[in-house]
């Protein structure tokens, strides 16, 4: 299985968490990653996207219909959302989801280092990891971690 972790891009500040919306800025980030993403990906994968407005605006720039999955909502815990993922049991698919901190850090270092440590990820970076049994050995790699700020002009 293949777990991209996108945190959405840069949003306006609000009250209303989940109405919060991307500013010009994090257009441009989307649009960057998408792109980049989109040149990657396998044919067949899933996106999904939480409930918050910011997170689907930045799913949208790489494809138009995913799934919206209250599982990755903002306040939700790093171990419920690889619950909600069937990690590592999904199979040999492909998931992107874009979601928030301070859990897409510490899924990343509990996957890596098995702890959950708290992983800085930037607005609109990716990291991207797979898991692979060989036996009854099983192991997660980290494919790539790119900042979105690696692709900005």
């Amino acid at each position: 299985m293949d777990l991209i972790l996108w945190r959405h891009a840069e949003a306006e500040d609000g009250n209303d968490d989940l109405a919060r919306t991307l500013t010009r800025r994090g257009h441009k980030q989307a649009g960057q990653m998408a792109a980049w993403l989109r040149d990657r990906l396998p044919v067949h994968y899933e996106l999904w996207a939480s409930e918050a407005r910011r997170s689907q605006q930045t799913a949208s720039y790489l494809r138009k219909d995913f799934r919206v999955e209250s599982g990755i909502n903002p306040d939700i815990g790093w171990a419920d959302v690889l619950k909600a993922l069937n990690w590592p049991h999904g199979g040999s698919r492909t998931v992107v989801v874009v979601g928030h901190q301070p859990y897409i850090g510490r899924i990343a270092s509990s996957l890596l280092c098995e702890q959950p440590l708290y992983f800085s990820v930037k607005k609109g970076s990716v990291w991207w990891l797979q898991h692979k049994a060989h036996g009854d050995l099983e192991q997660v790699r980290l494919r790539v971690m790119m900042p979105v700020s690696m692709l900005q002009n």
